[in-house]
């Protein structure tokens, strides 16, 4: 069971006939494709004869209500990612080899070797020409590569316990398993040992720790650029993990956060030609990495069902143009700099369903920097340190069914986005607003516009579901390009003067009360420019 909140508190004294059934409607209706995330939008007229008023450069106004309804979105079916499955995927293929080579000229390693500096830090690690242990031909076990190299390289400290003290790269083609024989694959920090998968990699029932020598235990975080071991798995492959725990991976150096699975440098890409990397990551727990996992330019990954817990940066971090991601049923807390998870920079058509997301540096959630199609739907988001849900530059995503509480913040942040459905979503006591939409000019900010550009509008759609007992109120809208509002529950307010709105909707209370709550209608909040556009 995860904390109660602690600031819910229902309050007699209050008239609940004017609080709890606030409807809320518009005219940006989004369709839904096949798979439950946002597709279009269609845009709707009001009904022109019941604009109540045009002050303050905002019309209010009834407006149609089947365009808002909506079914449940459709989830993603999660039977298929299991155990067994994962297993079933292992090929026990024959001929596989162990041999060690230098690592300069490596293709896999060229990221972690091009420059000076980090090839000096494998010449100091492991005092003289780096090597890495390289995996090719077919099916290897750590038990094989103990057999294979001399215990300086690659020992077995106790009965399924290996050391490795080079790095360890799964070639194209190659399989490498860490199954249930072993109990935990250690990689030496002080020799500079990582893992690079070019092939297909497994962890199953297994352990996968950085280990400090020097303290006989797990190399814990210490400092941003302080070398710890990490995976990385490229272009082309796969990496599967079950049943595991993987502790203290990853620093502050490119490809080199954790757990990553990420495509080629471009230039790398564009020579080499491979495939977008997969893979599934299912009831695993991931301690005190760098980044929890991370992603580029990858497809299809599925996060099910794992634990992660104190990682440093982010629990969950996919980035830039990576798709269909399903993030299901994982819990993440005690991120100890920023977000909890967070998809960055065109990461699009993917579902984030039933996680739980705590006590987090920062926001629970986030959506950001121009990710769109993205179903957020039945996630619990509480007691984190900032936001619950947060949604920067990224339009056309529909949140559904989350519940969002406690947040040091605001619950649910919207920041220059567009086509934002909000439906059927409890967001109660959080100390500033439940729900709050605004627009920022980042120009003068460290940003790369031409990387990650943006436009100062904002219009949501909110639908169902309940606000309550927030701090600030239940709503703020700064400048929107269009609010729609249909049945939502406003109650438990935390002001002795009751329900009051910020922004916008504060300065035209009385009429959105009215229609929402008197006449039990839908409701648009519209500038005036945008209805003499309409009519033209």
């Amino acid at each position: 069971m995860y904390p109660q909140p602690d600031k819910l508190r229902i309050t007699a004294g209050i008239n609940l006939l004017l609080l709890s059934t606030l409807l809320l409607s518009a005219p940006l209706a989004l369709a839904l494709d096949s798979q439950g995330t946002p597709n279009s939008a269609v845009r709707h007229a009001p009904d022109s004869t019941k604009v109540l008023n045009e002050t303050n450069n905002y019309t209010v106004s009834s407006a149609p209500i089947e365009p808002l309804l909506m079914d449940k979105p459709k989830l993603p079916d999660l039977s298929g990612y299991t155990a067994e499955a994962v297993a079933a995927k292992i090929e026990h293929k024959p001929g596989g080899k162990v041999v060690v080579r230098r690592m300069l000229q490596q293709v896999e390693l060229q990221d972690f070797i091009g420059g000076n500096e980090r090839l000096r830090e494998w010449v100091k690690r492991q005092k003289g020409m780096p090597h890495a242990i390289f995996i090719e031909g077919g099916y290897v076990t750590p038990a094989d590569i103990a057999k294979a190299l001399p215990d300086s390289q690659f020992a077995e400290t106790s009965p399924g316990v290996y050391l490795a003290r080079l790095p360890i790269v799964v070639s194209q083609g190659a399989t490498l398993q860490v199954g249930k024989d072993t109990k935990d694959l250690r990689l030496s920090q002080e020799r500079g040992a990582f893992m690079v998968n070019d092939g297909m990699l497994f962890i199953t029932d297994s352990r996968l720790t950085a280990w400090r020598e020097a303290d006989n235990g797990p190399a814990t975080f210490r400092t941003p650029n302080e070398f710890r071991p990490f995976l990385v798995s490229w272009g082309g492959s796969e990496l599967y993990i079950s049943n595991s725990e993987i502790t203290s991976l990853g620093y502050n150096q490119s490809k080199s956060y954790g757990i990553s699975v990420t495509q080629y440098s471009p230039g790398m890409d564009k020579r080499l030609k491979r495939p977008r990397p997969t893979g599934w990551l299912i009831n695993s727990t991931f301690v005190d990495h760098w980044y929890g996992f991370y992603c580029y330019e990858a497809d299809d990954v599925v996060l099910k069902g794992n634990t992660y817990r104190d990682n440093i940066v982010y629990g969950i971090d996919p980035h830039d143009r990576s798709r269909r991601l399903i993030i299901a049923e994982n819990t993440v807390h005690g991120t100890k700099k920023k977000h909890g998870i967070i998809i960055s920079r065109e990461v699009d058509d993917s579902w984030i369903i039933n996680n739980k997301s705590y006590d987090n540096k920062l926001s629970g959630i986030v959506i950001d920097r121009n990710s769109i199609n993205n179903l957020i739907a039945y996630n619990e988001v509480y007691q984190n340190h900032s936001d619950g849900i947060t949604l920067y530059e990224s339009s056309h995503n529909l949140l559904w069914g989350n519940k969002v509480l406690n947040n040091s913040r605001h619950g649910i942040r919207v920041r220059n986005s567009v086509n934002i459905r909000i439906y059927e979503n409890l967001s109660a006591g959080n100390k500033l607003t439940g729900l709050y939409g605004h627009i920022k000019d980042l120009s003068d900010t460290d940003r790369d516009i031409d990387l990650d550009p943006f436009d100062t509008k904002v219009s949501m759609i909110l639908v169902g579901g309940t606000l309550a007992a927030n701090g600030s109120g239940p709503l703020s809208i700064d400048s929107p390009l269009s609010l729609e509002l249909y049945r939502v529950n406003m109650i438990a307010p935390t002001k002795s003067t009751g329900i009051s709105f910020s922004g916008v909707l504060g300065k035209r209370q009385e009429e959105i009360l009215d229609l929402l709550v008197r006449r039990k209608l839908a409701v648009l909040i519209d500038p005036v420019e945008s209805q003499a556009e309409l009519q033209n």
